[in-house]
């Protein structure tokens, strides 16, 4: 498919064909690949990047694609279903208590690492300040889907996961307000100007995201749709709509998105299952096409005289702007210098910088192709590094999370004529719900254990059958106690049958009601 970007002739039923066939193979290899990265340790973005690199100019593809405005857009696209998921799958209850610290991280912390990086590419590299500040603010970002695919395999502290998930869902708001100044204005003269700019659109971000996520959540619980396969079309549909009326707004498009696919994904919607794995499909979809096209997008064979100013920022950027920033950034909370650590290492670049590097290209700027190849070869070299040594860093630290401890996989379904819930609990290995009998979780009245299906053999348990791993449960539950039932659920998969005196009971009980109940 060599001259791809230059086809000129129209689009006919074969050409469309063969654009499926390429599509296809494309996503079967990037799907086969997941499986290289979850045993490497290593992002999957690298991989996909590997993939459009190899269908490139300088691969056996030969596909000449040099359209970094198209890039652009499609990358915005991408980034919007990346953190409509993220935001979805993000626990109001773990990233409460780091909030604070997240957001201090996410407008402070990136203050100073745009400061350090700017500096040492100014005076090491010999960039000129306007390509300096743009390359410091290029890649101060964390990428969220690098964080997200990270912390889905890496067993962290709740207030660790907690920071780095809001960080890296906060800090693109920011960072993309600072690249358009930086690549519209060059340095800014007055800076306050510009904070006070940056402070306007994420707070009509975050109103507008709050605004549609509580709207759309209302409507989906109370308005019964006629198929289950719509609640995911409508829950995205509502997602880009945050993004969309952000930034029509001219407020922060990305906080927009972010906020409202957190408050839909703790809102308790009807068919959360069908809803969660739509996203995620749609999230793994728009991270493969975003990573292959910025494959695509490279000339290795122009990156020669980048990789040394490339690996220069990265090591000023890794060892000291982004540990200077998380000391500064929670200089108020009291985080202790362990967590201080793993947070330094666990701020992953990923394909955020390399799409924010392609404005410089798109506005004209002055060597923005250059930029554009040391923040490429930055973002793939320290990946290397600090993708897989991150569980090992975490160990060292001592931060890692007992699988002991290991939650419950809960999904539900409305019973909507009987005015009920079906829960599906998965006891997975690890859980303290192994051992445990039917009588003794306890649920609250209302709810009770109807299926068990052990081996692939299904029975109605007794009261007096004991709960083994690897189970899967059946729960029916009224409206008004499926909170409660769930609550107890997970108390007993975390503390098993000392739930109540651990005050895991969930469900209201104490430490002295472990006699009441069922």
């Amino acid at each position: 498919m060599p001259g791809l970007a230059r086809r000129e002739q129209p689009l006919t039923v074969h050409h469309l064909n063969q654009l499926l066939l390429v599509c296809s193979l494309v996503l079967l290899v990037a799907v086969a690949a997941v499986r290289i990265s979850s045993r490497s340790g290593l992002p999957s973005l690298l991989v996909y990047l590997g993939i459009g690199i190899a269908m490139g100019q300088d691969g056996v593809g030969n596909v000449h694609f040099n359209n970094a405005e198209l890039t652009q857009v499609i990358g915005y696209a991408a980034l919007v279903v990346i953190l409509a998921e993220g935001g979805l799958g993000t626990k109001w209850k773990e990233i409460k208590p780091a909030l604070p610290a997240a957001t201090s991280l996410a407008l402070v912390g990136i203050a100073v690492s745009v400061g350090v990086t700017a500096t040492a590419a100014h005076y090491l590299i010999g960039l000129e300040w306007r390509q300096a500040l743009i390359i410091g603010a290029v890649v101060s970002s964390t990428d969220a889907a690098a964080v997200f695919s990270v912390l889905r395999k890496v067993p962290l502290p709740a207030r660790v996961t907690g920071i780095l998930e809001a960080e890296s869902g906060f800090n693109d708001a920011p960072v993309v307000i600072l690249v358009v100044a930086f690549c519209t204005a060059g340095p800014v003269e007055h800076w306050y100007v510009l904070l006070g700019e940056i402070a306007l659109e994420l707070a009509i971000g975050a109103a507008i995201g709050l605004a549609v996520g509580w709207l759309g959540s209302w409507g989906l619980r109370h308005v019964a749709l006629p198929a289950s396969g719509l609640y995911p079309i409508a829950v995205m549909a509502i997602a880009v709509t945050a993004y969309a009326g952000g930034a029509l707004a001219h407020g922060s498009g990305f906080l927009a998105v972010y906020l409202a696919a957190m408050m839909l994904g703790n809102a308790k919607l009807p068919h959360w299952p069908a809803t969660r794995g739509f996203a995620e499909g749609l999230g793994w979809i728009a991270q493969i096409g975003m990573f292959v096209l910025l494959g695509l997008l490279v000339t290795p064979h122009e990156m020669g005289d980048d990789i040394v100013p490339a690996l220069v920022i990265g090591l000023v950027l890794t060892m000291v702007a982004r540990p200077l920033s998380v000391v500064v950034g929670l200089l108020p909370f009291r985080i202790p210098w362990q967590e201080q650590t793993l947070l330094s290492w666990a701020g992953l670049r990923g394909a955020v910088p390399i799409i924010l590097a392609t404005i410089p290209m798109v506005s004209g700027i002055a060597e923005s192709r250059r930029i554009f190849n040391i923040v490429f070869v930055l973002v793939v070299a320290y990946t290397l590094i600090q993708g897989p040594t991150l569980p090992w860093l975490a160990r060292k630290l001592r931060l890692g999370e007992s699988e002991g401890a290991a939650d419950l996989g809960i999904e539900s379904a409305p019973l909507e004529r009987l005015r009920g819930h079906l829960l599906s609990v998965a006891i997975p290995k690890g859980s303290r719900m192994h051992g445990v009998e039917v009588a003794e979780l306890r649920m609250p009245s209302g709810a009770a254990v109807t299926l068990v299906v052990r081996d692939g053999t299904s029975f109605v348990p007794l009261p007096t059958t004991v709960l083994r791993r690897g189970d899967e449960l059946l729960v029916v539950a009224t409206d008004p106690v499926r909170d409660a039932a769930e609550r107890r659920l997970r108390a007993v998969g975390q503390g098993g049958k000392l739930a109540g005196w651990l005050g895991l009971a969930g469900n209201g009980d104490g430490p002295h009601s472990r006699h009441s109940g069922q």
